[in-house]
């Protein structure tokens, strides 16, 4: 089963690029953010015509998350529990051949001194931790998280560590949340198969030629329990949307799980 996480920064705007590649790169599962619309606007049709089954928590002109897949989409959840005032749409889960799949699109955080924007952010993984903990890990089902986590895990994950110190992507409360979710057990499935490879990314901002210049963020990620771990087989960074015209400022990071 091959599961792909793929901000495509406005689905509408980037359909051309979304068709072309789900086409190329036929992947089975695909979880989609920062859709930028509300459900009745999302192009079924055409993700459909491609043989996918489309489950979509959207939102108008924000966020906005959604599982693709070639197989049955079972028993969805939308919306991450343990705040019913949160409105945002930024989460999805669904079951997927036994695997619990989820869409993540992590608040950005910025600016730091913004508690509305940063406290928010560090809430929401919170939460998202609390319910990998209590929910999740517990129903011994493989687990597969992905999304755009707006996280550099480290210096490596960002082409300048000194100017992004104070962003909120890089900041050590932001990284210490997200080492908190690895602690409950989950691997992180790029890095657990390419442990020295430094400054690969999947975010190029699309100002001062950042993509040509290779100056990106590695913040779109694929946690794994124990049990989707052990059927780990591949994972990787497609770079090739990227360079199309009219891309996604992100690109999809896939891995492969043993049926």
């Amino acid at each position: 089963m091959q599961i792909a996480t793929f901000n495509v920064n406005s689905v509408k705007a980037r359909l051309p690029r979304v068709l072309e590649w789900l086409e190329a790169a036929q992947p089975d599962v695909v979880l989609l953010q920062e859709l930028k619309c509300v459900d009745d606007e999302f192009p079924r049709l055409e993700i459909e015509g491609l043989g996918y089954n489309a489950e979509v928590h959207g939102q108008k002109s924000y966020n906005g998350v959604a599982i693709l897949s070639k197989r049955p989409i079972e028993d969805v959840r939308r919306g991450l529990p343990g705040d019913q005032s949160d409105e945002q749409a930024r989460y999805i889960e669904a079951t997927i051949s036994g695997v619990r799949v989820a869409s993540i699109y992590l608040p950005n955080g910025n600016p730091v001194e913004d508690d509305a924007k940063y406290g928010y952010k560090l809430r929401w993984m919170e939460r998202l931790a609390a319910h990998v903990q209590d929910t999740l890990l517990p129903s011994e089902a493989p687990v597969v998280l992905g999304g755009d986590y707006n996280v550099c895990p480290t210096d490596d994950d960002v082409y300048d560590p000194d100017g992004w110190a104070d962003d909120a992507l890089c900041k050590p409360e932001t990284r210490n949340r997200f080492r908190r979710l690895l602690n409950l057990g989950l691997t992180e499935a790029y890095r657990a198969l390419h442990p020295n490879e430094a400054h690969r990314y999947s975010y190029w901002d699309y100002v001062k030629g950042r993509w040509q210049k290779d100056e990106g963020l590695r913040i779109d990620h694929l946690l794994l329990s124990a049990r989707a771990a052990d059927r780990l087989e591949a994972c990787d960074i497609d770079k090739s949307p990227r360079g199309k015209e009219k891309p996604s400022d992100h690109t999809p990071v896939w891995c492969r799980l043993s049926e």
